[in-house]
């Protein structure tokens, strides 16, 4: 199994970034291809973006394009999510998952992914 802890979570005013970090434990990282998702008040958990286990494929929802970038350095067992140009609308609880890829696909569906972190809470203030 993998465990997946979340942090870099916070308060902080549009137009303002946050760093959202993923910490694993566990099985092999560098197995594991990365999603982060994010679940809004009174809405379903959604996308947000992907890394492929070497971190040479990223892939974006839309509304993350060009705001937002997924890294990951498998010598430290992390996956970060960078977020700048913050909007109220980005305010959510933020959950990092993995599921067992050693390929290049990127997986964009909540149920690709077999392990959980517990989520951190990003807050955008207008």
């Amino acid at each position: 199994q993998v465990q997946l802890v979340e942090s870099g979570g916070g308060l902080v005013q549009a137009g303002g970034s946050l760093r959202l970090s993923c910490a694993a434990s566990g099985r092999t990282f560098s197995n594991y291809a990365i999603g982060w998702f994010r679940q809004g008040p009174g809405k379903e958990r959604e996308f947000v973006a992907a890394i492929n286990w070497s971190g040479a494929r990223t892939y974006y929802v839309d509304s993350a394009e060009g705001r937002f970038t997924i890294s990951r350095d498998n010598t430290k067992n992390t996956v970060n999510l960078r977020m700048n140009s913050l909007k109220p609308e980005d305010t959510a609880v933020y959950y990092c998952a993995a599921v067992n890829s050693k390929t290049n696909r990127l997986y964009t569906g909540l149920y690709d992914y077999d392990y959980w972190g517990q989520g951190t809470q990003v807050t955008v203030s207008s």
